[in-house]
Order: structure tokens, then C-alpha cells, then sequence
């Protein structure tokens, strides 16, 4: 597994001392100190995994050792285990919990991010998903890994990654063009002029301005659809806003290069995952 980054480290610091800052009074009364056992993650639903270099590491800082037998990005089907942990049943159980919320978040990340790739696919285009930074605050690294574990392309990682001129950036600049001009003036040669419109007349003054990607926001079918061809492939166009796994399809078959979708991160339902800890002696399905 590779190595965590420090601010993932520092989030892992966070989560275990939350849970056991005083200790686990449960186990601490019921289990002997030396008993020892091993724990199996049991998929309960069709998932897209993602998320397991944090369980393992989490069970290692807690004295026990795991291990998965499928990459981030895997399939697994309801009722198929797809990893175990081994050690001390008091570091079993105190890491039960940590460990499957992180699995958990970032596993349901993947696969309804892995939902959405596959609704796009459907229309035979070229069009990408991109995710936001509508992510849980301290956690939009492995929201954002667990994104491309489900086949989606990461939009900005912070305000310094990209210039994207938004709706308010616009109103207080006095137009769309102002705007995308004062970009260009001012901001980083390296970063791309991304520019948020509503309607065509919008998209009209970005690209006489000189921006690189317009952003179209809420914008109906047939409304993408002529975006595109007034394009005519100048800019690079998103499509965001009230976008649903319906929709995608008829959304990618307008020609827009991407589709972002707050949804991915922000409104994502946890997997279901179990795991289950029996002693040591007792036998359990090969993982």
C-alpha cells in the first residue's frame, strides 16, 4: 500500500482520537488483553471499492494488520468478501469502526461516481465527468481519489489550482467579458480562464473574450446543444446544474466535452460493508 500524505495522516489523527481518546471501556471489560482474532469485510451490495489504504492503515496504527485482495477501482458483488484483518481482538474492535467509515464514504464515492461514467458511456460520446469541491471539509483528497477510483477526472483540487470566473466573480466584475479580460490580465500565465455563463449571450462574450472552457450553468438540452455549435470547438464546454443519471445520457449526446456533478461527493450514500471478527481457531471463509 503506498504511503498516506501528512494531511490525510493528520485526518486519521482526528478520527481515532475522537473514538478513543478515552480509551474502549467495552472491550477493556470483556476481552482478555492476549485473545486475538480475525475480522472479514463482507460486501453487502454491488460496490466500486475505494478507500483501502486508509482501513489498512488504520488497523496498523491500531496494532493489527490488513490486507485487501482488490485494488480501489475493483468491483465487488453483494455477498463476496474482499479482505481481512488479523491481530489482538481489542485492536480489532477498536478499529472496526474508523476503519469502515472511511471504507464505507469513500467506497459509495466510487461507485456512485461509477454510476454516473456509465451513464455517460451510454451515449457512445466523448464527454467527461469532472467532480467539485463540494467535498467534506478535511476529507477532499480521498473524496477526490475515490472519484477517479470510479472513473471520474478531478475538477480544481483548491482556489489555486484553476481560474473558474463564477457567477459572483461575474457580478462583481460588471459582465462575463470584464471578467474573463481581468483573468487574462492579472492571473497566472500557467492556469486556463474558466468562465461560468447562463444563457448563449454569455457564452458569445467569453469566447470573444478569450476564454479557455465556459462553464454552462442550468442550462436545458437544446440550449448545450447550440453552445456546442456555436462553439464550434474554440472553448471547451462543461455542463452543470440538475444534472441526474436520466439525464447524462441526453446531456452527453449535446457534444460538451464535460459534465461536473456536485453530487458525487456532496450527496453520496456510504456503501454497505460489514465486518465480521471471529477468535482465532475458529475457521472462515478464504479470503
Amino acid at each position: 500500500m503506498p504511503a498516506l500524505s501528512p494531511a490525510v495522516e493528520r485526518l486519521l489523527d482526528l478520527a481515532i482520537e475522537e473514538d478513543l481518546s478515552l480509551g474502549d471501556a467495552t472491550s477493556e471489560a470483556t476481552i482478555p488483553a492476549t485473545d486475538t482474532g480475525r475480522g472479514t469485510f463482507l460486501a453487502k451490495e454491488d460496490l466500486v471499492l475505494a478507500g483501502t489504504a486508509v482501513a489498512v492503515r488504520v488497523f496498523e496504527r491500531l496494532g493489527a494488520a490488513c490486507r485487501f485482495d482488490r485494488a480501489d477501482g475493483a468491483r465487488v458483488a453483494r455477498g463476496e468478501i474482499f479482505g481481512d484483518a488479523t491481530g489482538a481482538m481489542r485492536a480489532l474492535l477498536a478499529a472496526e469502526r474508523t476503519a469502515l467509515n472511511f471504507l464505507q464514504r469513500l467506497s459509495g464515492v466510487a461507485t456512485g461516481t461509477r454510476r454516473a461514467v456509465d451513464s455517460l458511456a451510454a451515449s457512445g460520446g466523448r464527454t467527461r465527468l469532472l467532480d467539485t469541491r463540494k467535498t467534506t471539509p478535511g476529507w477532499r483528497r480521498l473524496e477526490k481519489e475515490a472519484v477517479r477510483a470510479g472513473g471520474g477526472v478531478n475538477h480544481r483540487f483548491s482556489l489555486g489550482d484553476g481560474i473558474l470566473v463564477k457567477d459572483n466573480h461575474v457580478a462583481a466584475c460588471g459582465g462575463v467579458g470584464e471578467a474573463v479580460r481581468r483573468a487574462r490580465a492579472r492571473g497566472n500565465a500557467m492556469l486556463r480562464v474558466e468562465v461560468e455563463v447562463v444563457d448563449l449571450a454569455g457564452l458569445d462574450e467569453a469566447i470573444s473574450a478569450g476564454a479557455d472552457i465556459v462553464l454552462l450553468d442550468n442550462m436545458a438540452d437544446e440550449a448545450m446543444a447550440e453552445a456546442v455549435r456555436r462553439a464550434a470547438g474554440r472553448v471547451l464546454l462543461e455542463a452543470s446544474g440538475n444534472m441526474s443519471l436520466e439525464r447524462l445520457p441526453r446531456v452527453a449526446a449535446t457534444g460538451v466535452d464535460f459534465v461536473s456533478m456536485g453530487a458525487l461527493t456532496h450527496s453520496a450514500r456510504a456503501a454497505d460493508i460489514s465486518f465480521e471478527i471471529e477468535p482465532a481457531g475458529t475457521p472462515l471463509p478464504a479470503v
